[in-house]
């Protein structure tokens, strides 16, 4: 089987909002490193609606995250924004049923790099990580109260967030002002990560992270 890589995300977002936080959209879509992102407008229920993927496997469940088969060629890398974003780091997707969500992305030909047995600082117990080509999924498990709230361990998966690269972050959180939060130590060794703002207008959780091996800022 060939190597599973993304090639669209679809984002439940107006393309004029994130214009207006420094990315170059044209028309509908924009592209960040190798991914193109297509905007569908706001949606109450949802920030990611889906992705198309290379190499996954035909009639494959990915436990409920929306996903299209994709043969497009992969596209040349696309330049820094005018707000320093060069990449998507990893795409975050939470499941109340860890086990049977790494078995069935496994099963629909994702690569299982590892799974990380220590709590996230927003409290998710454990996270796995597989790698897509250049990017990353990162399924966080949802803590048992938020599990339980939201309706138990028969839900699906979702998606939930972004993290993107950024050229200098410290140079990207000036460029936001206030929409940006303080860059703190990512989970990452060596690296640094902020939060965009919910102020900032966008449905989806976006996250900016340094590049890895880059020079940490002062105080990592």
């Amino acid at each position: 089987m060939p190597a599973v890589t993304i090639d669209q995300i679809t984002i439940a977002d107006s393309a004029e909002r994130w214009g207006a936080l420094g990315f170059a959209v044209d028309g509908e879509e924009s592209q960040i490193g190798g991914v193109r992102l297509r905007f569908t407008g706001p949606a109450a229920d949802r920030t990611i609606a889906g992705w198309s993927l290379r190499g996954v496997r035909r009639g494959a469940d990915l436990d409920g995250l929306p996903t299209e088969i994709s043969r497009a060629p992969m596209a040349p890398p696309a330049p820094a924004h005018p707000n320093g974003v060069v990449a998507i780091d990893h795409v975050v997707a939470a499941t109340p049923a860890f086990e049977r969500t790494v078995a069935a992305l496994r099963g629909a030909g994702l690569d299982l790099r590892r799974i990380r047995e220590q709590p996230t600082p927003a409290g998710a117990p454990r996270q796995a990580f597989f790698r897509l080509g250049a990017e990353i999924l990162e399924l966080i498990q949802e803590p048992a109260e938020v599990a339980e709230r939201y309706g138990g361990v028969e839900r699906p998966a979702r998606f939930w967030g972004l993290a993107l690269v950024v050229e200098d972050l410290e140079a990207t959180l000036a460029l936001l002002g206030e929409r940006a939060g303080e860059a703190r130590n990512a989970v990452q060794p060596g690296r640094r990560i902020a939060s965009v703002r919910r102020a900032a207008g966008l449905a989806v959780p976006l996250a900016l992270m340094s590049a890895p091996g880059a020079r940490a800022e002062a105080g990592a």
